[in-house]
């Protein structure tokens, strides 16, 4: 919902309606239903609409409180809205609108920065207080909605996407090296840091304070984490059952508030079956999207990949209003830029489906139910859990999971990776450092049994792989108009998936396999020890037909091992190798060409790093050297 942007000039100096109309046009796919601007002295606040709750223009922001204090751009749903609204209007605030928005506003003139932390829902937040000139920036508890910022001394700019800095006349956009070099070992960024020197995205559950005195740096001060350390080792079974059930279908029944089109994306899974489900209970004939792909020139386990037939089925069990887009090899060279583009934050996987069936879900609804977070929370990663299950102490988890999670190329390989020049200027433990504080920071871990090794796994993902795809999400949907909501990032589902103990989440770990990240389907791998979310699965028993339930795990990825040897091999070889190509400054070719014929050649299955020398590439092209999109 909707696109912030904010200029704060520290300085004193006097901000521009130009300029902050010129941010905000850089991210004008994210609000088509309207704009608006507050500019005073030396701050400026720009939002993009896209009009979600109240369509009409008494939702318009930013919006000030009624106290005249307090000046707000938000982007997001806070889901518990109404709730907080009847408080407020008990302790005397009057409303003119139905929107969350003005909740925000009259309840930061009642409570203060702290009401954020009270928020059920998905936000990224600027609030202006007047007569203390300070700006406050916040973000929900699970990193849905993204927020970035740049500090150069004596302006601070902040916006939903990098992007709109680039019509800031101060900023340059510069390659981070270091964050370059993390990028190339988790395919992901588990720091704050971007690829862009000098912004830094806002922390998930942080609120942070700027004044006249953050002329050196921001502090990042978090009000919330995920916590596992503390199951209830007494609960049944059923019990977990139970209330996983009650909990989603009301977590669903509560992000499905709107007053637009709302829909939901039906893979042949089971987390976008169990949304289906209940949604479809709510809204008569619901409307559901799956993208499937051209199986012609695929072979191996990736012929398995088209879940088109598995959300056919559920479409006509549900009785949903169902469409399907159907992708094949050629759609990845006119998305690719397009997505890079809108990602612009490298990260997760091969995200250019996410690209096409957002654009297709939002030419019908505004809204769609997502199933991420599932996995997360419930152990849906069997293969993963091998890594770490039968450590010994915190210093072999470390080291087992590290050279698990080095997607794209091990420490030992980055000088053959980086040009000379890039090396000598990047810290080669960095990585592994950045790795650990992900554990380190959190004091409660402990590293003594399977059950703490396995919940130290799922605090780990939760904290670094969910967040990359969320920000995936958030950034593909949004490219298109789309407002995507995870009902499985709940409050109280959250809180409560955290109890589960592991026992009831996994069985058989003794007998898990390792698994190779770049095989893109695992069932053939770890076949009867398939058993992750078996909570949930039992939970959507009675909501799902048996043969979606019991159906092994597969992601949602189009064929690109195959695509990449054959009809895209050319397309590949003239972007990585050509005489245009540009991430060579950076990047060795010598090494890039080595990867490619070894993945031709069916040596090394490689499409994960290929598919990031390609992203890294136009990011290169887009961002560094201005190259327009035709």
């Amino acid at each position: 919902m909707c696109g912030i942007a904010g200029i704060f000039n520290i300085s004193g100096n006097p901000t521009s309606l130009e300029v902050i109309k010129a941010m905000t046009n850089k991210i004008a796919h994210r609000g088509p239903d309207g704009e608006g601007f507050f500019v005073e002295e030396n701050i400026a606040l720009g939002h993009r609409r896209l009009a979600i709750i109240d369509t009409s223009p008494l939702g318009n922001q930013p919006m000030t409180s009624k106290n005249g204090q307090w000046v707000v751009v938000f982007n997001g749903c806070i889901y518990n809205y109404q709730e907080l609204r009847e408080e407020l209007k008990s302790k005397g605030h009057s409303f003119i609108s139905t929107t969350d928005t003005e909740v925000i506003s009259e309840g930061l003139a009642a409570y203060g920065v702290s009401f954020f932390e009270r928020f059920d829902g998905m936000f990224a937040i600027a609030a202006w207080h007047k007569s203390s000139k300070t700006l406050y920036l916040s973000r929900d508890r699970y990193g849905v909605k993204p927020l970035y910022y740049w500090l150069n001394g004596k302006t601070i700019l902040f916006a939903s996407e990098i992007k709109a800095f680039m019509a800031h006349p101060e900023f340059k956009v510069e390659l981070n090296h270091e964050a370059l070099n993390e990028y190339f070992t988790f395919q992901n960024l588990f720091d704050f840091q971007t690829l862009f020197k000098g912004v830094t995205m806002l922390p998930p559950a942080n609120t942070v304070k700027i004044d006249t005195s953050n002329v050196s740096g921001i502090s990042h001060k978090s009000w919330w984490n995920y916590d596992f350390s503390e199951t209830d080792e007494t609960m049944t079974f059923e019990d977990a059952k139970n209330e996983t059930e009650r909990l989603l279908k009301n977590s669903v029944v509560k992000q499905m508030v709107a007053d637009v089109p709302v829909g939901s994306y039906l893979s042949g899974g089971m987390d976008s079956g169990s949304l289906t489900a209940i949604a479809s209970q709510q809204i008569k004939r619901l409307t559901t999207f799956t993208a499937g792909f051209d199986m012609s020139s695929v072979t191996g386990v990736e012929a398995n990949f088209d879940e088109r037939r598995d959300a056919e089925l559920m479409a006509n069990y549900f009785k949903t209003e169902h469409y399907e887009q159907v992708i094949n090899a050629g759609d990845l060279s006119w998305s690719l830029p397009r997505v890079v583009w809108h990602l612009e934050d490298l990260r997760v996987g091969m995200s250019y489906p996410n690209y096409y069936i957002s654009r297709l879900a939002s030419k019908f609804v505004k809204v769609c139910l997502q199933g991420t977070g599932g996995d997360e929370l419930y152990g849906g990663y069997p293969w993963r859990y091998y890594r770490v299950f039968q450590s010994l102490d915190q210093k072999s988890f470390f080291d087992n999971y590290y050279g698990f999670w080095q997607r794209l190329v091990s420490d030992e390989d980055k000088q053959s990776l980086f040009t000379d020049s890039v090396y000598s200027k990047i810290k080669i433990n960095q990585p592994r450092d950045i790795f650990e504080r992900v554990f380190t920071f959190n004091k409660k871990l402990k590293y003594d049994t399977p059950e703490q090794h396995i919940n130290n796994s799922l605090y780990f993902e939760i904290k670094t792989f969910l967040p990359g795809l969320l920000l995936v999400g958030d950034k593909l949907a949004m490219a298109n108009g789309l407002e995507e909501r995870f009902p499985f990032l709940d409050n109280d589902l959250v809180s409560f998936a955290q109890t589960i103990p592991v026992k009831h989440k996994l069985g058989n770990l003794h007998n898990m396999k390792k698994i190779d990240e770049n095989i893109s389907s695992k069932r053939n791998k770890y076949n009867e020890f398939d058993d992750g979310k078996n909570v949930l699965r039992k939970a959507m028993m009675d909501f799902i037909p048996e043969s979606i339930i019991n159906r092994k795990k597969q992601g949602f990825s189009a064929p690109d091992e195959s695509w990449y040897r054959g009809e895209n091999a050319d397309y590949i070889k003239e972007l990585l190798l050509g005489k245009k190509t540009v991430s060579s400054e950076f990047i060795n070719q010598k090494f890039v060409e080595k990867i490619i014929d070894e993945h031709i050649n069916h040596r090394i299955n490689h499409r994960l790093l290929i598919w990031s020398f390609m992203n890294f590439e136009w990011w290169c092209r887009l961002f560094l050297n201005g190259e327009q999109i035709l």
